[in-house]
């Protein structure tokens, strides 16, 4: 009978994306034996997968980076996914974590076990592992979400995040579905090497002009003024309507300065209110929309044909190549990795019948020593997802310090912690614009956000600046002297 390898680690990571990265780096300078799983060839996470041409980071670079490890070198007001994955590679040699990640391993189940105060890994091709600690670094925005339409097209056809570097586009009618982050951005390219672009809009986002950057400031400076502008981002999103009626006027002037023609301007006009979606900052997508080889169609789709897409109106837009810039299952990571935690329940069943949540977004009750990065109500809309992210660091490492100073095998966060949690995160996001109508990935189908915190993040870091022990009851066997 072949037995299987298992690695014994103090801490397991799931993930070597920016999330996992940094808790494998932050846990390690604090003396913690770490490995990092990653189903890929290569480390980077969405950096990684994202290649299509013009994507780049919206935040500023100062702040799209751990504060222990600034990237000085980036002095424009963006930085471009060749030059964020270069950093990633950097900040993983710089902390020592080449030789921790098992790369081309993925992790097919997490089980805790009760008897061994464990958490037991398998992957899809051995060894597995077990761990004290198990830290999910996952990501919400790495499986595409791709619509199932009618019909199949004859040629080639990807998503943004599986760009095919080998299909040239020169010259060639591209159609493109999806209005996000991504069309936004690879769409002045198109607009530049294609013959004709044809954009099938099913509801337009509010665009801002990038900010500028008018002068050089040391990264520290630049860092902190950074900061406080997206934070000025919170009022109106959070239930100021004069702020927000400020903001709106702001997007449409853009608008109409960049779009002479009305009958573009009134259909690249949003219907919603502005930050109910992510917000975009561009430039160039609204001058790439208004060139005369650029179509915007704004009826409905139905299907695919074999030469292009149709509307519901039955008429077939011809294309030779399709793009889909239609965003990504979020929760589809976890939805492929079953974390049975001490009821032989999974995280997701779990979640199925109560909807997602964790206590600040971190732990859940039922699954011991177990803490998630970027987990519900961390997510954020007006500024660095790395600063949440570290927050969230310095409360797992504190939590684990706590195991240790205490003696015991796991602590476990309170189902009643969890849920007053859940239900503020309810009523404090009552009012603001994410619920005011308009349908986006940041709420679940009952319209409830599970995905952003409601308010500034300067909030979250000191509701997470301390462990609260008060909230955690001790679990697993008692630990030996």
């Amino acid at each position: 009978m072949h037995t299987v390898q298992v690695i014994g680690t103090e801490v397991l990571v799931v993930g070597a994306g920016f999330a996992g990265l940094g808790a494998a780096a932050h846990l390690r300078q604090r003396g913690r034996d770490v490995r990092v799983l990653e189903r890929s060839a290569a480390l980077g996470g969405t950096w990684r997968d994202n290649t299509y041409p013009g994507c780049e980071c919206d935040i500023h670079p100062a702040l799209y980076s751990y504060s222990s490890a600034p990237q000085a070198v980036w002095a424009r007001g963006r930085a471009t996914q060749p030059e964020i994955l270069a950093h990633l590679h950097a900040f993983a040699a710089g902390n020592g974590l080449d030789d921790r990640i098992a790369y081309g391993t993925t992790a097919t189940g997490c089980r805790w076990d009760e008897t061994t105060g464990r958490w037991h890994v398998r992957t899809d091709h051995g060894p597995d592992y077990a761990a004290r600690f198990l830290v999910l670094a996952t990501g919400a925005l790495n499986v595409p979400q791709i619509p199932r339409l009618e019909g199949s097209f004859a040629g080639p056809a990807f998503h943004t995040a599986r760009w095919d570097h080998a299909v040239d586009v020169t010259g060639r009618h591209v159609a493109v579905i999806g209005t996000g982050a991504s069309a936004a951005q690879v769409i002045p390219y198109l607009a530049d090497t294609a013959g004709r672009v044809t954009l099938f809009q099913r509801s337009p986002a509010w665009v801002l002009p990038r900010r500028r950057q008018h002068l050089p400031l040391p990264h520290r400076a630049r860092r902190t003024v950074e900061y406080w502008r997206g934070e000025a981002l919170v009022p109106a999103l959070t239930g100021s309507d004069r702020r927000l009626a400020r903001l709106e006027a702001r997007a449409l002037r853009h608008l109409h300065r960049q779009v002479p023609d009305p009958d573009l301007r009134r259909a690249l006009t949003p219907r919603h209110r502005i930050g109910c979606k992510r917000i975009l900052f561009s430039d160039s997508y609204y001058p790439a929309l208004a060139r005369d080889a650029s179509t915007v169609v704004t009826t409905p789709v139905a299907g695919l044909g074999p030469h292009g897409v149709r509307t519901v109106d039955g008429r077939e837009h011809a294309a030779d190549v399709l793009v889909y810039a239609t965003g990504f299952r979020v929760s589809a990571a976890l939805a492929g990795l079953p974390v049975v935690g001490r009821d032989g329940r999974t995280l997701l069943e779990r979640w199925g019948r109560d909807g997602a949540s964790a206590h600040l977004g971190t732990t859940v009750a039922g699954f011991p020593n177990a803490f998630l990065l970027g987990g519900p109500n961390t997510g954020i809309g007006h500024t660095s997802l790395l600063f949440m992210i570290e927050s969230q660091l310095r409360y797992v490492a504190a939590a684990m310090d706590a195991t240790d100073r205490e003696g015991v095998t796991a602590l476990e966060v309170r189902a009643a912690a969890q849920r007053e949690f859940a239900d503020e995160m309810r009523r404090r996001s009552t009012g603001t614009v994410w619920t005011t109508g308009c349908r986006s990935w940041y709420l679940d189908r009952d319209a409830v956000n599970r995905s952003l915190w409601p308010g500034s993040s300067w909030r979250y870091r000191l509701r997470t600046r301390r462990f609260d022990r008060e909230n955690y009851t001790a679990a697993g066997p008692a630990r030996r002297p």
